[in-house]
């Protein structure tokens, strides 16, 4: 007789678990979330070798005989990629890259194991022809003579068994949304196959001690498809933004638990595969600036690394009887705030104004300390004259006008002095212990905006 086939209800979002269908998830308490996923039987397909690697005999310790060591980490070739990860890859490690579609996830991990000459890896491709990854790695590395070997599988047991046979240093799966297993009874990218193999590589990654790169699909809303409970199985999630219009990519950590997640790496899209970008603030300004209104140099912080930023605004006067509002790269909302500030503090009357903000370099940036930028740039505009091609402001703006203290002042103050800049306007309150010997560029300290205006344009 048949046992009865057990099935459970997940949610999409938190990856919350309940025996029966409910409307509403009881953990993130969002609605109509909950998948069905069938509780098969499970089926030993796997290789005896692979079994004992993915279910390892452990035995409980006393936290004072437990050693800390420091996790040896393995040199990606990739001094950005390092970065992100916290110094490289960490054996018996599940990373996790995502992105939207055509953004260059699968060329940033194919380039940077083709440049592993030393390491023996395993590629297996769930969405790519052989032919198709041969013509990438030509383009990207011609004449390589890298170790690496291509698999076009998208079966897991199948996976198991060639890696069994060829013992690889790591593994890329590309991607975790095409890997099914026959353990579980559904299609492809289904929750529950995704959710079972994504369980079953992290065993084998803590086992074997081989580490597992995956590349997953993002939805729509720019988040992770497949459960939220793959977010919570990996060790590590990387994120893989940028605009396909404009040439920079920027790779980002969301989770890392052996690193930080403050760091981001920034790469340049050519033709040739993505290039590292050491020095970001040099691209991202424009050359020839001088004598231009709208234009104000800001420098932010994307994660712990300060870049400097430009910020272009255009005022004119509104064609039509509503004045537009629109910004690319920046908070529509915050734009908003930002220029009722500037009305009714300063005085300057912009509701009969078109005011359009762009960040340039395709940037999308959510760092306050622009907000003084933006208001430098939209006066400039509106009073069409120039701000000094030398000088650099950053503070976050409050809505009685004041200029507000930003964090990690002191490496925007360094940043700036090390691209040439020969004047900046920070908050005063910001100040508090930072020490002003051996800097070249001048500070002026402003408490409010009407102060940096009248700094700015006198």
């Amino acid at each position: 007789m048949m046992a009865k086939e057990k099935t459970a209800y997940v949610c999409s979002e938190c990856g919350y678990d309940s025996p029966k269908w409910v409307g509403k998830c009881p953990s993130c308490g969002l609605w109509n979330t909950m998948k069905e996923i069938r509780l098969g039987p499970v089926k030993s397909t796997v290789s005896r070798a692979v079994a004992s690697m993915l279910a390892p005999r452990n035995e409980p310790k006393h936290v004072r005989e437990i050693r800390v060591q420091d996790e040896p980490r393995m040199d990606m070739g990739d001094t950005e990629l390092n970065r992100v990860l916290g110094g490289g890859l960490v054996p018996g490690s599940l990373v996790l890259l995502g992105g939207e579609p055509g953004i260059g996830k699968s060329t940033l991990i194919l380039q940077t194991v083709l440049r592993l000459h030393n390491r023996k890896i395993l590629y297996v491709s769930g969405e790519e022809s052989a032919n198709q990854i041969k013509l990438r790695a030509d383009r990207i590395e011609p004449g390589s003579v890298s170790n690496l070997l291509v698999l076009c599988e998208t079966s897991l047991e199948e996976i198991y068994k060639h890696i069994e046979a060829e013992q690889p240093d790591f593994v890329v799966i590309d991607s975790v949304q095409t890997i099914q297993s026959e353990q579980v009874e559904s299609s492809p990218g289904s929750l529950s196959q995704v959710r079972e193999c994504a369980a079953s590589l992290l065993k084998f990654a803590k086992g074997g001690g081989c580490s597992v790169i995956l590349i997953g699909h993002i939805t729509k809303e720019g988040t992770l498809a497949g459960p939220k409970v793959l977010e919570h199985i990996v060790d590590c999630v990387l994120q893989f933004e940028g605009d396909q219009h404009y040439m920079y990519r920027i790779l980002r950590g969301i989770k890392n638990r052996f690193g930080s997640t403050s760091e981001l790496g920034i790469y340049e899209m050519q033709q040739g595969g993505l290039r590292q970008v050491a020095n970001p603030s040099e691209l991202l300004l424009t050359e020839e600036r001088e004598g231009l209104s709208g234009i104000a140099i800001s420098c932010a912080v994307e994660g712990a690394r300060p870049l400097l930023i430009e910020t272009q605004a255009l005022v004119s006067t509104a064609a039509y009887g509503t004045a537009q509002r629109s910004a690319t790269g920046f908070d529509n909302r915050r734009l908003g705030m930002l220029l009722a500030v500037l009305e009714k503090r300063v005085g300057f009357k912009l509701i009969q104004k078109d005011v359009f903000l762009n960040i340039a370099g395709g940037l999308k940036v959510t760092d306050p300390a622009m907000d003084l930028s933006v208001i430098a740039a939209i006066v400039s505009s509106n009073v069409d004259e120039a701000i000094d091609a030398d000088t650099c402001v950053c503070g976050e703006v409050g809505l009685s006008g004041e200029i507000r203290p930003v964090s990690r002042l002191e490496q925007r103050i360094a940043e700036a002095e090390k691209l040439g800049f020969r004047r900046m306007i920070v908050p005063a309150q910001g100040m508090k212990g930072i020490s002003t010997k051996g800097l070249k560029i001048q500070l002026v300290e402003v408490r409010r905006v009407s102060e940096a205006v009248r700094e700015l344009f006198g």
